[in-house]
């Protein structure tokens, strides 16, 4: 991947609020920086899972949640996602950032980084990883056509260089 030279966490900030989605829930981390910055009213959570549960209240209040959190967060939401989000169908996005894949080679990350695509398609979750170098209008309205008029969770997958982070 090239090196960004856009406001690609803006442009990102700033598309999911023009198409609908909020309120905004998330756990800091170092590669959603940029975006975490960008958001107007994020509300920080200091587990993901808690997010996730706070996320489907949103749902069900008639909303387009986002939760952003690190896959590792990902891992520790399974249970609130496989037997709460899913069965349910509560429309929420999920904003993934994926440690444990180039270029940050972390031991502790690696699992993770392997396990976070199959654990999604395994729940049932679609997902699409960003890409700053495409259309990121066109990329959110892949997740506005799941989340909002699907009713469905589908997640957005940041890899770590997106927003220009570096190890």
């Amino acid at each position: 991947m090239t090196a960004v030279t856009v406001d690609t966490a803006g442009e990102l900030a700033a598309e999911l609020t023009r198409q609908g989605f909020g309120p905004f829930y998330g756990t800091p981390c170092g590669i959603l920086a940029k975006l975490y910055s960008a958001i107007e009213g994020i509300w920080t959570v200091p587990r993901e899972d808690n997010a996730v549960g706070i996320a489907a209240g949103a749902a069900l209040a008639g909303r387009c949640p986002v939760v952003l959190m690190q896959n590792s967060g990902l891992g520790q939401s399974v249970n609130a996602l496989a037997s709460l989000v899913v069965p349910y169908r509560l429309p929420m996005l999920l904003v993934v950032s994926l440690r444990g894949v180039g270029p940050d080679s972390t031991q502790e990350n690696l699992v993770m980084g392997r396990l976070t695509e199959p654990l999604l398609t395994n729940m049932g979750v679609p997902w699409l990883t960003l890409d700053p170098e495409l259309d990121v209008p066109a990329q959110v309205s892949w997740a506005a056509a799941l989340v909002r008029d699907q009713g469905r969770a589908a997640a957005l997958l940041i890899p770590p260089a997106a927003f220009g982070w570096r190890p």
